[in-house]
């Protein structure tokens, strides 16, 4: 097997890479399944197309890296810095990336399927029409974030923070919204059949009348505006 060297580090599935110092390393198509990334400086660099499966990236640097169609099932991501970071058509299956920050990152149309968000920081980002079924979000903040006709069937939104976020047409039956804050979210033509609204915060949130709620839920008592 050909190892490769970048800036004195040995680039090779499993490499020992904790803390690496990586900014703007070009590392498009690298080998590093399995690799040891917690704490990596990474910020800015090229892993287009890289495969990452399974690896340790926990607390690692990537604000506005390109990690586009880049392999990261079963990635390591929690608490990773990933604002402003292409993720375009990068396969996270089954990673785990709660408690990262991806504030205004783009993930718009993206399969996520069953990835782990809890805690992170979504404020503001681009969830537009992603398959987000059976994602955990638990305590997550999406504050302003747009999931306009996303699908968040059975989704766990429990204690997430989605104050003013756009969920215009999504899909959110049997999704978990237990004490999660939904005070000013655009819920027009959103369909939440099913879904679980205990405890949650509806003020001042937007429906129209093709909303959809769960049986039982009466919507203008939890303090929802309709649109005329």
């Amino acid at each position: 097997m050909v190892v490769v060297e970048v800036k004195g580090y040995e680039i090779e599935p499993g490499a020992f890479l904790e803390g690496a110092k990586l900014r703007r390393a070009k590392l498009q198509g690298a080998k590093l399944q399995g690799a040891k990334l917690q704490g990596a400086k990474l910020r800015r660099a090229n892993l287009r197309r890289a495969d990452l499966r399974r690896a340790d990236l926990s607390g690692a640097n990537l604000r506005q890296t390109n990690l586009r169609r880049a392999d990261l099932r079963w990635a390591n991501l929690s608490g990773a810095n990933l604002r402003q970071t292409n993720l375009r058509r990068a396969d996270l299956s089954g990673a785990n990336l709660s408690g990262a920050d991806l504030r205004r990152t783009n993930l718009a149309w993206e399969d996520l399927r069953w990835t782990n968000f809890g805690g992170a920081n979504l404020s503001g980002a681009d969830l537009s029409g992603a398959n987000l079924s059976g994602v955990a979000f638990r305590r997550a903040t999406l504050r302003g974030a747009d999931l306009g006709g996303a699908n968040l069937r059975q989704a766990n939104l429990k204690r997430a923070d989605l104050e003013e976020a756009n969920l215009s047409g999504a899909n959110l039956i049997y999704a978990d919204l237990g004490g999660a804050n939904l005070s000013g979210a655009d819920l027009e033509g959103a369909t939440l059949g099913g879904a679980s609204l205990s405890g949650a915060n509806l003020e001042g949130a937007e429906a129209s009348q093709d909303t959809l709620w769960p049986e039982g839920f009466d919507p203008v008592a939890a303090g929802v505006i309709f649109d005329d």
